[in-house]
């Protein structure tokens, strides 16, 4: 877990291969279950419409044994992702700068909260907010911030003991 453009997705498929375990993107399990994209989704149901069909897909997906699993960064913002992810799994919180989250993802129209007049400034704010709960829920967290995502998977492997 970790804020949008941390390396979620990138760092969990060769997480998913180096270790030889399925691989699930919360957000793309959404897209599949809704039939359609974020951005519908907010633009039709609102964010509060698609947190309820994210805390779904968490309780589904942290069910499975022997997955990796990206979730989207506004995910732990309901208490009970919180405690699927925490009680049903390891959470490595994947910690970025608001630096690298813009260069990251500033040509992204697949984001509707950067669907802003300054992202940059939406993006501290979700930091403010979102770092003490990724702090609260995690097992270990590794920086992603200007490294190669093949390092950041072998600092994973070594903090679960891998």
């Amino acid at each position: 877990m970790g804020p949008m453009g941390a390396g979620k997705s990138t760092i969990g498929r060769l997480l998913s291969l180096d270790l030889d375990l399925p691989f699930y993107d919360s957000d793309k399990v959404i897209e599949e279950r809704a039939g359609t994209n974020i951005p519908w989704i907010f633009d039709v149901e609102g964010e509060s419409g698609f947190r309820e069909r994210e805390t779904a897909a968490i309780d589904d997906l942290t069910q499975m044994k022997n997955v990796i699993l990206a979730t989207g960064g506004g995910a732990i913002l309901k208490s009970e992702n919180r405690q699927f992810l925490k009680q049903r799994g390891s959470v490595i919180y994947l910690k970025t700068s608001v630096e690298l989250q813009i260069e990251r993802t500033r040509r992204d129209k697949n984001r509707p909260l950067l669907q802003t007049e300054d992202p940059t400034a939406v993006l501290q704010n979700l930091m403010n907010i979102r770092d003490p709960l990724y702090q609260e829920v995690c097992d270990h967290v590794v920086t992603t911030d200007k490294r190669n995502p093949k390092l950041v998977v072998s600092e994973i492997k070594r903090v679960l003991g891998l």
